[in-house]
């Protein structure tokens, strides 16, 4: 039996925010939680569909392999699916969410810091983005951008310990390094996050003067990103190790930088080809010639254009579209002309046209009026009848 779409399990719209999931999350797991279910079997069934449905939509990372694979993003790999462990439990980690609220920061707040803390108090730091737009020329020659950002850094003064120079970090003695304290609340054994270390299950006596005993300052530093020829936009490209630094010299995050393609004057992109319209004067239509579109190359290309070209009609330049990335091959371009009518008449010119309606125009020179016009008289006749 397939598995339930996650957002209709939690009764939201896919671009439902952190806010409206946590919402519904909380108004379902507190009806279906079988503390108020006692012996009802569907409701603990509910319930764990909805821990689970939260506990993958609630993280960003998860969620956007969700909407992009499906429940299939977490099936055959070697990391824990969703629903396995404690998340499929009554103390699931989205659960804990709802306790955070009630009764402080226990269960959640202290799994993370168990989660993301080393045994030397050491956090991973948090991961950043950078939005950076190129223009279509660049998304097709491909380039290296450089950007600054502002971020936290390992501080050099006591290179990431959090202690003045001479002295070191100590075992917490309240939690005695664990980084959780465990009390009785009502029913609940609950643990949470130890507030005389804040988790890190130690504590600085004497912090560093530069730092204040975090491990890192903020620093504005120049990165360096190599965009691929061909690139789509809305690519996100991940710079490992870029993000911010450790807490205590715990590891760095990642940077991800989110691209845009900035719309283009001439032409409009659809996947590796480009699509651009010509206005053609109604002249060179009737009697044919030669017409020179640029391409995005920079080079100028020449496309005949044959007696009779009508408006929309296109021509294709094979191999002059966009880079396919990482391919030597590219997309084609597509010419759409469209017949411009001449304006601002001299009476010459006026005179010349009216001479030329005289004697030319029929069936034969302009055949799709004449057919519709043709039509538009048979359907007159007929409602006439």
């Amino acid at each position: 039996m397939s598995k339930k779409d996650y957002y209709e399990i939690l009764g939201v719209d896919k671009k439902a925010s952190a806010e409206d999931l946590k919402k519904a999350y909380r108004q379902l797991a507190l009806k279906l939680h079988p503390d108020k279910n006692p012996g009802n079997k569907d409701a603990e069934h509910k319930f764990k569909e909805v821990s689970e449905a939260y506990d993958v939509l609630k993280d960003e990372q998860k969620r956007a392999a969700y909407d992009r694979f499906g429940h299939g993003a977490f099936q055959g790999g070697g990391g824990a699916r969703p629903g396995s462990g404690a998340a499929s439990g009554f103390s699931g980690a989205g659960f804990s969410d709802i306790f955070e609220e009630m009764f402080g920061d226990f269960m959640s707040g202290a799994a993370q810091a168990g989660r993301r803390s080393g045994a030397d108090g050491a956090r991973r730091g948090g991961d950043l983005s950078h939005d950076m737009s190129i223009t279509l020329e660049e998304a097709f020659k491909g380039k290296d951008a450089t950007f600054k950002v502002a971020t936290w850094q390992g501080c050099h003064t006591c290179n990431g310990s959090g202690a003045e120079k001479g002295s070191k970090p100590e075992t917490c003695e309240a939690c005695r390094g664990i980084g959780r304290i465990r009390a009785q609340q009502g029913f609940f054994t609950v643990e949470r996050t130890c507030p005389t270390c804040g988790g890190a299950g130690q504590t600085i006596k004497n912090p560093c003067h530069a730092c204040g005993g975090s491990g890192r300052t903020r620093k504005e530093k120049s990165l360096q990103v190599s965009i691929p020829a061909g690139i789509e936009d809305g690519t996100r490209i991940r710079l490992a190790g870029e993000g911010e630094a450790g807490v205590r010299g715990g590891p760095p995050g990642d940077l991800y930088v989110f691209l845009t393609i900035t719309p283009h004057r001439f032409f409009q992109r659809e996947g590796a080809n480009l699509h651009c319209r010509v206005p053609v004067p109604m002249h060179l239509v009737a009697l044919g010639g030669i017409v020179e579109v640029p391409t995005i190359d920079g080079k100028l290309m020449k496309v005949t254009v044959p007696a009779g070209t009508q408006t929309n009609q296109q021509f294709r330049l094979k191999g002059k579209g966009m880079t396919v990335m990482r391919s030597p091959s590219r997309g084609d371009m597509f010419v759409e002309v469209t017949v411009e009518t001449p304006i601002n008449l001299t009476k010459k010119q006026k005179e010349l046209l009216q001479e030329f309606i005289g004697e030319s125009v029929d069936a034969k020179t302009n055949p799709q009026s004449h057919g519709f016009f043709a039509k538009v008289k048979e359907l007159w006749e007929d409602l006439k009848d």
